[in-house]
């Protein structure tokens, strides 16, 4: 099984009520049989549209989900929504045995190896947003739609 964010299907999920259809996701998904489509930011209980938020001091590589925090770009702290969303994604994850995450890159909550800075001008720092993190650590392989883009398939 896979978890696939539901902003890449076409889904007008993100922040700003847009979506990221991603072609070659689709494509890869039409043969792997069934998949889940998730928002770990609407899981979470934020609404569509919502500000804009970032991992505050976000790049580390272990996320104490005790300690971060998210915050908007109004100042709003957001980080109980952020984690109370990924951990719905990691029950959903364990209820349905899943393997692989395709998630959405650069995001607070779904960014896999890249994430935005906490300065809202687009600054990517290493690391891991909440979601793929906790799937990380919980032994689910996690990509994203960028990595399918430059040809990176899971087996």
């Amino acid at each position: 099984m896979i978890l696939v964010s539901a902003c890449l299907l076409g889904i007008n999920c993100q922040y700003n009520c847009e979506s990221d259809l991603t072609e070659k996701l689709l494509e890869f998904l039409k043969d792997k049989g069934e998949f889940i489509a998730i928002c770990p930011e609407v899981l979470g209980g934020l609404p569509i549209p919502r500000d804009a938020s970032a991992i505050v001091n976000g790049g580390e590589k272990d996320i104490d989900l005790k300690k971060v925090k998210v915050r908007s770009i109004k100042n709003k702290d957001v980080s109980n929504e952020f984690v109370k969303g990924a951990q719905r994604v990691l029950e959903i994850a364990k209820q349905n045995k899943v393997h692989l995450a395709i998630l959405k890159a650069k995001s607070p909550s779904c960014g896999a190896g890249l994430i935005y800075d906490d300065t809202f001008t687009r600054n990517l720092i290493a690391g891991d947003g909440i979601t793929a993190a906790m799937l990380k650590k919980h032994g689910v392989k996690v990509m994203t739609e960028k990595d399918l883009i430059n040809n990176k398939w899971p087996k």
